[in-house]
Order: structure tokens, then sequence, then C-alpha cells
């Protein structure tokens, strides 16, 4: 585990959580047929692109979860359906993470990194797009 840095969140049993997720999103993945480790280039482009279509499809299901047919009265907001299109979307983007040779460390990592330039953007107002301010990442 990474030791705990001023400032940053860091809950051993989460992060353990997270690396238990990855696993079995590899195990599943090996069980249909996907094996990310040693990926061409020509896989990854192939299985990121399938990952991206099948979360489209599950975004799409998430927005019928939820009324946003403001014409239309029928609608009700399944929240509990929404929360699943949630973990489905989950299962998909590790999916990604793992085709791109990430582990939840590095998925970790990124986040905190990630979180800290978008709390800098928006302490500074965020007036001006700069992709160089999340090239170390």
């Amino acid at each position: 585990m990474v030791a705990q840095k001023r400032g940053e969140p860091f809950i051993d049993a989460m992060a353990d959580k997270l690396e238990e997720i990855f696993k079995m999103q590899e195990t599943l993945n090996k069980r249909i047929g996907v094996e990310t480790a040693g990926m061409t280039e020509e896989e990854k482009v192939k299985w990121t692109l399938n990952y991206l279509r099948a979360m489209q499809q599950e975004m799409a299901e998430l927005t019928d979860s939820v009324p946003w047919k403001w014409w239309a009265k029928y609608q009700k907001f399944d929240e509990q359906n929404a929360r699943v299109e949630v973990i489905d979307l989950f299962h998909f983007l590790i999916s990604i993470a793992q085709v791109l040779g990430m582990s939840a460390e590095d998925v970790y990592q990124a986040y905190l990194k990630k979180n800290a330039v978008n709390h800098q953007r928006q302490d500074s107002g965020y007036v001006q797009k700069d992709e160089n301010d999340s090239r170390h990442i």
C-alpha cells in the first residue's frame, strides 16, 4: 500500500477494495475470453473500442432510468436500476484501464493527481484550457 500523504484522503481498506475489484474484473474478463495482459496495440485498440461502445450502451440504459423526457408524464425515476447501470459502467471502465496496462494502484495515483489538477483549476477560476497541467499524470 501507498503511504498516506498530508492532505490526501487514503484508507487502506478502500484501496484494498479497489485492488479486489480489479482482480475480480480480470477474472471475469478471462472467463469471457479476454486476456488484457500482453495485448498487441491492435488488440488494445479493438478492446478499448469494444468497451467504449459497451459503456455508451450502459450510459443509454442509465439515462433511461431517469425521467429525461420532460414532455412525458409516465416516466418514473428507477434509482435501483440506475445504480446497477453505474456498476455496469464501472466494469467496463476497469476493463479499459486494464487494457491500457493500469493497475488499481495506477488508477488511484492518477486519480489523486488529476483531482489536484481539477482543484487547482477551480482555484484559478478555470478561465482557460491548458492541457499541459495534466501531462504529469
